[in-house]
């Protein structure tokens, strides 16, 4: 039973993830190599996170503070990412197939986003997976029985809503719409502090809400894109 759970909790948290890296960045070597230094920059993130809770840990040991300041420097990090795709967005655009500058700038955010998100839920969920596959039994003697289940939904979520905050991010940084910019952020926070509540087991209560921002934010991305259903499916069946 414990091996089939850990499957069972990968194929949910990391299988749309691995699909989407699969059908819509596999492909391109730009994008794999975009990818992979948003993954860089987000462990730096983590590391100055962890930084800031060894500080802070002797005087107050809540998670709220650092939990906080671990989105801040997150976000913090996702400008520099930005930042830096934008300096060299001219290069990297001379050699990969010639699209629209707009077109490439979407998908220069989308992959980002997609490397903030596999590594934040793999350093999310790993623990976890590790622990479930035995030698014991989830909720057998305390504990909630669907813990692990709903963790993996929670990671799966978390790694969405990444993807779409970089996009939302970067355009709305490209168009100079704050409002666009103060909604990533907030929601962040928002999202990161609701989780706060899986430790009075209200299980429901966080993935209902984190799932209906997932929800918000994804049209929002949808729309920032200039999405329609024609390039829906051009984006699905990555043409």
């Amino acid at each position: 039973m414990t091996v089939a759970e850990f499957f069972g909790c990968s194929f949910l948290a990391f299988g749309p993830p691995v699909a989407m890296f699969a059908l819509t960045i596999a492909h391109d070597p730009i994008r794999i190599i975009i990818l992979i230094a948003a993954s860089f920059f987000w462990l730096v993130s983590l590391l100055l996170s962890s930084t800031v809770w060894l500080a802070v840990y002797p005087i107050s040991p809540q998670l709220t503070f650092g939990l906080i300041c671990s989105v801040f420097i997150q976000e913090a990090f996702r400008f520099l990412m930005y930042k830096v795709l934008r300096k060299t967005e001219n290069g990297l655009q001379e050699v990969t197939d010639i699209v629209r500058i707009s077109d490439y700038r979407h998908i220069l955010s989308y992959s980002t986003g997609l490397g903030f998100g596999i590594i934040s839920g793999a350093f999310s969920l790993v623990n976890i997976l590790a622990d479930s596959v035995g030698p014991a039994t989830v909720g057998l003697k305390a504990g909630s029985n669907v813990f692990m289940l709903t963790s993996a939904a929670q990671s799966l979520a978390m790694i969405l809503l990444h993807t779409f905050w970089g996009v939302i991010f970067f355009h709305a940084l490209d168009v100079k719409n704050y409002y666009h910019v103060s909604y990533v952020v907030a929601s962040h926070l928002f999202v990161s502090c609701i989780t706060l509540l899986n430790t009075q087991q209200l299980f429901g209560v966080t993935l209902s809400v984190s799932y209906l921002v997932l929800a918000i934010t994804g049209v929002i991305a949808f729309q920032v894109v200039g999405g329609t259903a024609a390039s829906f499916r051009k984006f699905v069946t990555c043409k």
